[in-house]
């Protein structure tokens, strides 16, 4: 099986390609290297990954690499922080509405004149934004008002475009929906503008390697957003890359959308406390002070997971407490490299 994935250079998709590499795929990666600038991976040496330095809106390379390959995993977005709902309100929209347009004007034609069997689509939680239903299952996007940002409304307008395509062109599709990612590859964007939090520098604003590096960094009280009961399920890297696989292959994934998280509520006070504790042990008392959150830091992201199991069968059974211990370590290379 040869798949193309768009964002290669991207903090899931370094996972997902390591995950697609280990199950004999062929993989065509693509990217423009536009977040983080030029970056490294361990397969990149890998005799059966190959690597395409462009724009993931250039229709015509997107057709070129289409033509042999048998799965497309259209995960290229402009993507970040909390502070990018802020900083990009604008550009969030309008260029993955391009990008969104442009994969699939590729999968179609590569559907009826390759050999492409389906375009599988990397969503997102914040298509969920709005809802009071937890937890939160499959369906309920579109039950809910839509997301407020504009990264969210855009994300549950790719799921409409997987609809169109289907209806007009029979362009079969899946669309898997990460829940907090969290692992290791994930750095400041290039874009990204400095936001303080007490005396430290946020690392992207996404909250478990900004609690890392400022405990890292000595900060105490360590600074949260908001009062900290703020829920989230935070899920390794490795597991939804496993689930996207899953998603790819299972031939019950056809035409069907599944959230890909782990079962295990976490809140942000929680985790702050987790985070300490592992870097401090017990030689200094946890103390946190509150910030103001930001606009569209979602109070609850609670998925129903039931239906992956079920159908998929997939879990995603890795411990905070484990990945804690794959995310400490790189993060502090990352300081002693300039890089946080």
């Amino acid at each position: 099986m040869k798949a193309l994935v768009t964002g290669s250079a991207g903090f899931i998709n370094g996972y997902l390609i390591q995950e697609l590499l280990d199950h004999g795929y062929t993989v065509v990666g693509l990217d423009n290297f536009s977040k983080y600038g030029k970056v490294e991976k361990s397969y990149d040496s890998h005799p059966k990954f190959h690597f395409a330095k462009g724009d993931a809106k250039d229709i015509a390379l997107l057709n070129e690499l289409l033509e042999d390959c048998d799965h497309f995993v259209a995960a290229a977005a402009m993507i970040g922080g909390i502070s990018y709902f802020h900083e990009f309100a604008y550009d969030l929209i309008a260029e993955n509405e391009r990008i969104t347009a442009a994969a699939f004007d590729a999968a179609i034609r590569a559907h009826q004149h390759a050999r492409l069997q389906k375009i599988t689509i990397v969503s997102s939680s914040m298509v969920f934004e709005n809802t009071t239903e937890f937890p939160t299952p499959e369906g309920a996007q579109r039950r809910c008002p839509p997301p407020s940002s504009t990264y969210g409304f855009q994300k549950l307008a790719t799921e409409y475009f997987a609809q169109g395509a289907w209806e007009q062109y029979k362009l079969p599709y899946t669309i898997a929906r990460p829940f907090n990612c969290v692992g290791i590859g994930e750095k400041r964007a290039l874009a990204d503008r400095d936001i303080m939090s007490g005396n430290v520098k946020l690392a992207m604003s996404h909250v478990v390697p900004d609690l890392v590096q400022k405990v890292l960094k000595g900060q105490d009280p360590l600074h949260i957003l908001g009062a900290g009961n703020q829920v989230r399920h935070y899920t390794y890297g490795g597991d939804l890359a496993r689930g996207i696989r899953m998603c790819i292959e299972h031939p019950a994934a056809m035409n069907n959308d599944f959230n890909l998280s782990t079962p295990t509520r976490t809140s942000v006070l929680e985790l702050a406390e987790a985070v300490w504790k592992k870097i401090h042990g017990d030689k200094k008392p946890f103390r946190y002070v509150s910030d103001p959150p930001f606009e569209y830091d979602v109070q609850e992201r609670s998925p129903e997971v039931t239906k992956a199991k079920e159908v998929l069968g997939f879990t995603a059974e890795t411990k905070l407490e484990e990945i804690l211990d794959e995310v400490v370590p790189w993060i502090e290379e990352q300081i002693s490299v300039g890089q946080m």
